[in-house]
């Protein structure tokens, strides 16, 4: 059976504690259909407010889900072209999320403390991944901060049946980490084309029996098309 949730901004921003603001192994339990209208075709990513800052407890392992949106510059699209639909017809191009897509989480072996997010595109439209995963294991109450070297060029788009990825780096292999703790729940959520703004329902992907283990290092890399790439992080 299939389980996604709706993140909206309101909960997102209750998630972080932080001042930092940055952009955007086993099956998942499944997409319910979702109620928003369709994303706004773009060519580009949108503008990014590039301050970082620390959670209550002095990591800097987290990124701010609320605060000013920047003015940077932003990449071309990548893999399909954009093109802007005619008045009074639905744009060809939508926001992946929970409910076009399939969603994976899945351990690694190399490089170790690392997961690999899988994303399907499911639906008949071509979908954008914008920015990163917005993670959220069982009931933390910060956002882990991405990794700015790995922000492609591009936004990941992918037409039906490609797949995205994000790496995540889950805690520090030398044991420097705090906090650490054994999760049993991971919330995905998408954000839309503008820097944490709702982009549609979240993923819930199962996570092995054992759980995944995180501290306060995690980190996660934006999405990105090629998979060995996100594991380089």
């Amino acid at each position: 059976m299939r389980t996604y949730r709706s993140l909206p901004v309101a909960l997102l921003a209750a998630l972080a504690l932080t001042a930092c603001q940055d952009g955007t192994g086993t099956k998942d339990e499944g997409a319910a259909q979702s109620g928003q209208a369709s994303a706004t075709v773009t060519a580009t990513h949108p503008a990014e407010d590039g301050n970082s800052g620390k959670d209550t407890n002095g990591t800097n392992g987290a990124t701010s889900v609320s605060g000013t949106q920047g003015t940077g510059s932003a990449p071309g699209t990548q893999g399909a072209k954009a093109k802007e639909a005619p008045k009074g017809t639905t744009p060809t191009r939508v926001s992946c999320n929970g409910s076009n897509t399939t969603v994976t989480a899945q351990p690694v072996r190399r490089p170790v403390n690392h997961m690999l997010i899988t994303v399907k595109n499911t639906g008949s439209k071509t979908c954008d991944l914008t920015y990163y995963p917005v993670l959220r294991f069982d009931e933390m109450q910060w956002v882990p901060q991405p990794i700015k070297d790995s922000k492609p060029q591009a936004v990941t788009t992918l037409a039906p049946s490609e797949s995205g990825y994000a790496g995540v780096s889950l805690s520090a292999a030398d044991g420097s980490g705090e906090w650490g703790t054994t999760s049993h729940k991971l919330m995905i959520g998408f954000q839309g084309r503008t820097p944490n703004s709702d982009g549609g329902p979240s993923a819930i992907p199962t996570l092995p029996a054992k759980g995944v283990y995180y501290d306060s290092t995690l980190t996660v890399t934006y999405w990105l098309r090629d998979r060995d790439t996100a594991l380089t992080y």
